[in-house]
């Protein structure tokens, strides 16, 4: 039997917790029994969750009544000390207690205690963070998401060769293609950081990707490539607009097939397809931010999402460790810089 992955899990952040956090431990459970849970939060409330339903071989709870509210600034949530849940399990994965955290809190208070606790990788400047999105072809790795509004020609070949490293560890049977997101696919487009950077990557062939140039944000679901770089402004307009596009198109799909009787009809007859169609869209499927550029992996969960969204951010967590995701990095970080 192969090794048990241990998730350190923060059980009271985000929208409905703990109950979300412990239903979706279950609910991952059910498929993945290679997963130990070290969860962090009122003891109470998690045992009251639990019930029957997870082996107690399974998971350990560690009692703590403090906690990130999700209207603490980043610096006030520091300042609570290091007795809130969300401290305490990103500090498991410093003491090598835990192999990867997951937190569905406050998302500038996990980036700052994450930074606080977990060293960087030597050679990365800056942590940023990643997520999947789904295109025409199978899964992209979309890198940095809001960790930085502002970004160098190094931070941008860094997170190339992170997001990169992802998507390798995630789909290893797969090819990494890489673009950077831009207003244009031309050479000449864009600011002279992105064009900078284009010549860089285009010049120095590296064997863990393939770079592909320039991309535009209609291209981001073509599949034609898989791993997306940007700044993190950049990044999280075009995540929010992508989000916002989906939502919009399910919701006018659901109205235009209940509205009259034709469109019932029609909904009945395809219900296959539309419930292939609305899975693909489902954003719980893909949730799971990952800030990468640090020593251990964190992940981090949409706040606002159910149990099944905070299971799906489980198995993201466990293929990552498997994947040996920063020894990755470490390693392809190296070959670069040499």
């Amino acid at each position: 039997m192969s090794k048990l992955i241990t998730i350190a899990v923060d059980a009271m952040g985000g929208d409905n917790s703990p109950n979300k956090v412990i239903d979706g431990i279950i609910h991952h459970n059910k498929v993945n029994k290679n997963c130990f849970y070290k969860i962090f939060g009122d003891e109470t409330k998690i045992k009251k969750c639990l019930g029957s339903n997870l082996s107690e071989e399974s998971y350990e709870i560690f009692h703590t009544m403090e906690k990130v509210e999700g209207t603490d600034s980043p610096l006030g949530a520091a300042k609570k000390g290091k007795n809130t849940s969300m401290w305490l399990a990103i500090e498991s994965v410093k003491n090598k207690q835990a192999d990867i955290v997951v937190s569905a809190g406050n998302t500038g208070a996990l980036l700052v205690i994450a930074k606080l606790n977990l060293s960087m990788i030597e050679n990365i400047d800056k942590p940023a963070l990643s997520a999947l999105w789904p295109n025409k072809k199978g899964m992209s790795v979309v890198i940095d998401l809001g960790a930085n509004i502002e970004c160098s020609e190094k931070n941008l070949i860094d997170f190339t060769i992170m997001g990169s490293s992802l998507f390798k560890s995630l789909f290893p049977e797969e090819k990494a293609k890489v673009s950077l997101l831009n207003i244009g696919s031309e050479e000449m487009k864009g600011n002279e950081i992105l064009k900078n950077t284009y010549q860089k990557l285009n010049t120095k062939k590296n064997p863990n990707y393939e770079f592909k140039g320039f991309i535009e944000g209609n291209q981001l679901m073509n599949g034609e490539v898989n791993v997306i770089v940007a700044d993190g402004f950049t990044g999280n307009v075009a995540l929010k607009t992508a989000e916002g596009t989906a939502n919009f198109i399910t919701d006018e799909l659901k109205d235009a097939l209940s509205d009259t009787v034709i469109g019932k009809l029609s909904s009945i007859l395809n219900m296959v397809r539309l419930k292939k169609f609305k899975k693909r869209l489902d954003p719980r499927l893909y949730n799971g931010a990952i800030l990468l550029g640090l020593n251990s992996p964190v992940v981090k969960s949409h706040g606002g999402t159910d149990y099944i969204g905070f299971s799906n951010s489980l198995r993201v967590s466990s293929k990552i460790v498997e994947g040996n995701l920063i020894d990755k990095i470490r390693s392809n970080i190296t070959k670069y810089e040499n």
